[in-house]
């Protein structure tokens, strides 16, 4: 033989001698095999709702906090004056980069989603509204609002905190749900495993007797339920993140407006992230059969 090969770990090679004392087929095969194509399957989309929740999260945020709105309530015959008086406060104030006030057309268009396109907006007392465009480093939100409470009474300052911040926090629990459910896959896929991996070696418990008794020692017989069930679940996980990604794939891509449900998916270097799955549930089961191999091994008498 090679000694070349002789070094390769036993698990990667395989021995036909210990391949033949657990059953290529029957129920504990079929239910590693298809519990990590199941786990492997959920897996993708759990990581595709928390990417996409992260980064439609992170645009809106970023959206927001590029602008801010002042809001002028005044009487009729004062609207003008006191929109010309913030407009000049803002040409003046640091971190501002532009404003403008939005006419009727553009306010209605912000209103048509709450009250329909007939809205006779010309009729109603609406507040008028100044459009802010920050620059990267941002303006002192306090110490403007305070000027514009002293200036111009009828001002109010919304810098879209109030807005961000719900965001922030909806991103950080949809990836702490995201992070969870993967954790609980993990678990169940640790505990299907185990149970198959006991099943296959109550059934074969005669045959480690005789093994034992013709002078093969307990790492032998491991070796073997490790390396079947490790493969096992290497390849259902495999299975499960091809048909996984298939369908993220399938599903409508993103919205240009930032829709959620429409970009549910993975983007650019994001699908690298799938093919982690397949090791790590081989690493799960190797390390959920090894332990199941030595409990059970020591039962045997």
């Amino acid at each position: 033989m090679n000694p070349r090969l002789s070094r390769i770990p036993a698990l990667l090679v395989g021995d036909r001698k210990s391949d033949q004392i657990v059953p290529p087929t029957g129920t504990s095969a079929w239910l590693t095999v298809l519990t990590s194509a199941a786990m492997a399957f959920l897996a993708v989309f759990a990581l595709a709702l928390s990417l996409a929740a992260g980064r439609v999260a992170t645009q809106w945020s970023d959206a927001l906090s590029q602008g801010a709105t002042v809001r002028i309530s005044a009487p009729a015959e004062q609207m003008a004056a006191q929109t010309r008086a913030v407009l000049d406060i803002l040409a003046v104030t640091p971190g501002v980069a532009s404003a403008r006030a939005l006419d009727l057309a553009e306010t209605k268009r912000l209103l048509e989603p709450w009250f329909g396109p007939d809205l006779p907006i010309e009729t109603l007392p609406i507040p008028a509204l100044v459009e802010i465009v920050e620059t990267p480093g941002g303006f002192d939100a306090e110490g403007l609002r305070l000027r514009l409470s002293a200036e111009v009474p009828g001002a109010t300052l919304d810098d879209h905190q109030r807005w961000r911040q719900p965001l922030v926090a909806a991103a950080g629990r949809l990836r702490m749900l995201a992070a969870i459910s993967l954790l609980l896959i993990g678990v169940v896929m640790a505990a299907m495993v185990t149970l198959a991996a006991l099943a296959a070696l109550a059934v074969n418990g005669p045959v480690i007797r005789v093994l034992r008794l013709v002078g093969a020692r307990d790492l032998f017989i491991a070796r073997a339920f490790v390396r079947r069930f490790t493969l096992r679940a290497l390849g259902g996980a495999a299975a499960g993140v091809a048909l996984g990604a298939l369908g993220v794939a399938l599903l409508p891509s993103a919205a240009p407006n930032g829709g959620f449900l429409t970009g549910l998916g993975f983007s650019g270097a994001g699908w690298l992230w799938p093919l982690a799955i397949p090791p790590i549930a081989a690493i799960v089961a190797f390390a959920t059969t090894y332990a199941a191999a030595t409990l059970a091994l020591k039962r045997v008498s």
